[in-house]
């Protein structure tokens, strides 16, 4: 980007009073910071006045241009901010890291015997949606909780379909058995309506109900009937005992903030509907000097931007805007949010949980990264780098017997694993086994493109081939400067005992138990893990399209075929006569799928 016509001064007489976002970019065009304003012009202006502190100074110094977006008003700026925070991740904001999207439990409302299950993604199938969830194990733990107390079916559709007889699921007690008619569906439409009850936060309500279901039952004589809404009572009065909210039922976050000299930690606890759902710790990359007022800020607008908001969040500080940000939420709700900052009561308590929380979280995760950098010193170390390693790559291949190869690549920062730049390479046109020809292309397909963000050190699962290999291609793109080193097992094939060869020295290291080494076994286990997943993925694929190109062979075929054997493997051991013993399966068709599993 050419910048030399930028004219800061003339830049600053011509700027608008109006509300609005604004970048601040250095000489290749990338945001250093974005920030809103209600007077674009007073608050960009006020940079360069008075004395600046060594936030601000580090900022000026990189700055080249500034850009402008206005808006019709100052919330409109807070969340366009807030978008543009999370696209760009700006090295002077306090920036909160993408994560997965949040899991919800669904109830599939339309379906004449609905089903409770996990989900997570785009919400396109009719019927409702209760969440999010702060992780995965709060939405299980909240389905087996359902499972036991309502015994609606958590089932797929698909296996619901093809049942001729009750699953294990209503042997144990923890279904109906809709599938084969034993429950009508106005009964099962009831426990469905109790579960979305309990869902929304109306337990205290539902046990009313029940009881006066149990005294109804009992009048007619039906003892077995009010016996099970007896003990639907005992159990959904002990969750509701156990969930700790006593009479306060609404929804409500309460977040803290703990900060040490190098860390920040945000963390988050959840209560929906009179219960208590979980907590998450975040840890935002934030600009040195930055106060728990300006985190909170930054990260209430961040982190509410895609999900939905509680009626109350309680606060470990007092952010700054804080009637901006109490305005702005409120709008994006569509109803009043309040901010507190001081709660008092159960509340209160509930808050200096949230901070206790945060506090041992901070701690672990200091702890956990001081161990870290005292491991990528000795790394240095360990093989005599003459600079300090920022960045750390690993590759690996996984296959059996050479089907399905899958390549990985996993990388390492001084703060830890960086996943989203983690990559997966399904090798194809290579010998199978040839594991130098698999490691020469994932190296290749990794380095090829335009403005790669390149290791310091790269780590091959495997002992001097597989690093020739790697170098050769290395140097055919013209990157033989990254060291490479190879990570062999020993002759016991014992963890710690590996043998590291190092290409710039053309030699063989052997040492056990060095801080080093087990860094350097973190990294090749994740690159492990990763490329088995992968292949596993993979291997799964194209077996299951090997069944769905027999012919004759469609999906209720096919899945008896794998409910009767049990997968795909004891298919291909079992005879013709066996395969043609299962229903629907011709000795003709039999004999068709014996030869193709088998060519």
């Amino acid at each position: 980007m050419d910048n030399s016509a930028f004219d800061l001064e003339d830049f600053l007489k011509t700027l608008t009073s109006l509300p609005g976002v604004y970048k601040m970019l250095d000489a290749e065009g990338k945001p250093l910071y974005i920030g809103k304003a209600g007077n674009l012009k007073q608050r960009i202006t006020s940079y360069f006045r008075g004395q600046p502190d060594p936030k601000r100074r580090a900022l000026l110094a990189k700055l080249k241009r500034i850009e402008v977006t206005v808006t019709r008003t100052e919330g409109e700026a807070l969340l366009l901010e807030s978008q543009w925070v999370k696209r760009y991740q700006p090295r002077y904001n306090v920036c909160l890291k993408d994560d997965k999207s949040y899991p919800y439990i669904y109830i599939s409302t339309a379906h004449p015997f609905p089903r409770v299950g996990f989900h997570r993604g785009a919400k396109t199938q009719p019927g409702r949606y209760f969440g999010p969830y702060p992780s995965a194990g709060a939405v299980r733990q909240t389905l087996k909780l359902l499972k036991k107390l309502f015994l609606v079916r958590q089932c797929e559709d698909s296996y619901y379909n093809h049942r001729s007889r009750p699953c294990l699921e209503y042997q144990i007690k923890r279904c109906r058995a809709p599938c084969v008619g034993y429950v009508d569906q106005v009964e099962y439409r009831q426990d469905v309506e109790d579960t979305i009850a309990f869902l929304e936060g109306k337990g205290y309500k539902l046990v009313d109900a029940l009881v006066q279901r149990m005294e109804s039952a009992a009048e007619r004589l039906q003892f077995e009937q009010a016996a099970r809404y007896r003990d639907q009572i005992a159990s959904l009065r002990a969750i509701l005992e156990d969930a700790g909210l006593g009479a306060e039922r609404g929804d409500l976050d309460a977040i803290a903030v703990a900060m040490s000299e190098r860390q920040v930690c945000v963390h988050v606890a959840w209560f929906r509907g009179g219960r208590y759902l979980g907590d998450k710790a975040h840890y935002p990359m934030c600009p040195v000097g930055s106060t728990p007022a300006q985190i909170l800020a930054a990260f209430l607008s961040q982190y509410y931007l895609d999900k939905p908001i509680p009626g109350e969040i309680l606060l470990s500080h007092s952010p700054e805007d804080l009637a901006l940000l109490t305005e702005t939420l409120s709008s994006h709700a569509g109803r009043k949010v309040r901010l507190i900052t001081r709660p008092r009561g159960q509340r209160q308590k509930w808050l200096e949980l949230a901070r206790a929380n945060a506090k041992a979280a901070l701690d672990q995760r200091v702890s956990q990264l001081q161990g870290l950098t005292s491991r990528w010193v000795a790394l240095r170390e360990l093989l005599g780098l003459d600079s300090p390693v920022q960045r750390l790559e690993c590759f690996d291949i996984s296959h059996i017997r050479g089907e399905q190869t899958v390549a990985s690549c996993v990388v390492f920062s001084q703060e830890g694993a960086i996943k989203s730049a983690y990559r997966k390479f399904n090798i194809q046109g290579v010998v199978p086994g040839d594991d130098y020809a698999a490691l020469a292309q994932a190296v290749r397909r990794r380095f090829s493109g335009q403005d790669q963000e390149l290791p310091d050190l790269l780590l091959i699962d495997g002992g001097k081939g597989q690093v020739q290999a790697v170098q050769a291609v290395l140097t055919e793109l013209g990157l033989s400067q990254i060291p490479v080193v190879g990570i062999a097992k020993g002759e016991r094939r014992r963890s710690g005992e590996e043998k590291l060869y190092l290409s710039w020295r053309d030699a063989w290291l052997e040492l056990r138990d060095h801080p080093g080494l087990l860094l350097i076994c973190q990294v090749r286990d994740e690159a492990h893990r990763f490329a088995i997943t992968g292949h596993r993925q993979r291997r799964a694929r194209a077996r299951q399209s090997i069944l769905e190109s027999i012919v004759g062979l469609g999906p209720r075929r096919r899945e008896r075929l794998l409910k009767q054997f049990g997968g795909l493997r004891a298919i291909k051991k079992a005879s013709v006569e066996a395969l043609s013993s299962v229903e629907g399966i011709s000795p003709k068709l039999a004999q068709r799928i014996y030869e193709t599993l088998h060519t």
